[in-house]
């Protein structure tokens, strides 16, 4: 894929969202739904490799960068990342001053409700993805429970996960469960 064309597709996705994650909805439907680049499972690499490794939330970007268009598209990806955070110097000095004002307090909660609601959009298909046996599909309710009804912080519930998967490949007892 062309890396200004990647760059571009993914700084609409990194510009127009407010958190590391909230762009997934954008990139997922950029480039897995309509035009091919890449596939769910791809996505959901580049998720866990972004979530696993040391930096910003929004670093699964330059994975997807990389997926895309390997390490041009890397550099695309982490350009598309670190963009918005430029942007953001004179955006916060204009907010920063207003942030109490009924408008502005309005208009960002809209974006967080709508950044919700993508999120939850684009997890459905990828979770679908994802959830490949009895024991994967309980590693996710597992860990949609501890998120919702613990504070537990989420790096234990994705290293508690990757562990009971780890543990059920190595007995084989994935491949004796499918759920599909």
């Amino acid at each position: 894929m062309n890396p200004f064309l990647l760059y571009l597709l993914l700084l609409k996705a990194t510009a127009t969202t407010f958190s590391g994650m909230a762009s997934l909805p954008i990139i997922r439907d950029e480039l897995v739904v309509e035009r091919r680049v890449l596939t769910d499972q791809q996505l959901n690499t580049a998720i866990v490799v972004g979530r696993t490794t040391p930096g910003p939330v929004g670093l699964y970007v330059v994975c997807v960068g990389y997926y895309a268009g390997g390490v041009p598209g890397a550099v695309a990806g982490w350009l598309a990342m670190i963009t918005p955070a430029f942007l953001v110097i004179p955006l916060m000095h204009y907010l920063g001053r207003r942030a109490e004002q009924p408008r502005i307090k309005a208009a960002l909660q809209a974006v967080v409700l709508s950044s919700a609601g993508l999120m939850w959009a684009s997890a459905v298909p990828l979770a679908r993805d994802a959830v490949s046996g009895v024991v994967t599909a309980g590693i996710l309710a597992a860990g949609l429970l501890a998120m919702v009804l613990t504070e537990v912080d989420s790096v234990w519930v994705i290293l508690g996960a990757a562990l009971i998967n780890l543990a059920a490949y190595s007995v084989d007892v994935v491949a004796a469960l499918p759920v599909r």
